[in-house]
């Protein structure tokens, strides 16, 4: 076994320990809004379930060199986003709006997508996902580093409106193997559902 004492690792070094890890992320394609009406567009891996009543998520944005990114201000600011399953079908147009653009700029004619208007905010969500969560902000936890600089903005969103494709919804439940889902390794590797198998929990 080969161990590290963090304090003798660089954040990068770290950063790759931990990435190459905490496997398989999923991925939230988050759609918000700037002040102007713009929509912004951004995938996010470090993204996760927190609750289920209430239905809470979280998803953690990583500042750049100390300045917030777009999603993260605007959810500041209008206190509501839209979060969409990266799946098969959109991950092509999903990574497009991975591109680094300007502040204050839309990444929606780079992914070809459509809007769809919401039905419990304001923040419109893309049409061509198979699961599209409204969402309004529940908390900001802002992550500081040991010089008391924020260096991410942690945000716990709860779900008010729930839309499902109807070809991933069975029985009240989500079929993965309709839904193919895609996850986040390391790099640039992803990441589709391999062997499912059931495993009952001991009484």
């Amino acid at each position: 076994m080969i161990s590290f004492n963090s304090k003798d690792l660089s954040p990068k070094a770290q950063y790759k320990l931990m990435i190459g890890s905490v496997i398989p992320r999923p991925i939230a394609f988050l759609t918000t809004q700037f002040e102007n009406g713009q929509i912004n567009l951004a995938p996010f891996s470090f993204y996760n379930i927190v609750s289920h009543k209430p239905a809470i998520i979280s998803i953690s944005v990583q500042r750049q060199n100390g300045q917030m990114k777009d999603t993260a201000s605007n959810i500041l600011k209008q206190k509501e986003a839209v979060i969409h399953s990266v799946t098969s079908s959109n991950l092509d147009a999903v990574n497009q709006a991975a591109k680094s653009l300007g502040r204050g700029q839309s990444e929606l004619a780079l992914t070809g997508m459509s809007l769809v208007d919401s039905s419990s905010i304001k923040t419109p969500g893309v049409a061509e996902a198979l699961t599209r969560f409204e969402a309004k902000l529940y908390q900001h936890v802002p992550i500081l580093d040991e010089q008391n600089q924020i260096i991410a903005d942690l945000l716990l969103l709860q779900i008010v409106h729930f839309h499902i494709d109807k070809k991933v919804y069975q029985d009240g439940c989500i079929s993965a193997q309709a839904l193919e889902p895609i996850s986040r390794l390391a790099g640039s590797d992803y990441a589709k559902i391999g062997d499912v198998f059931s495993l009952e929990r001991p009484q």
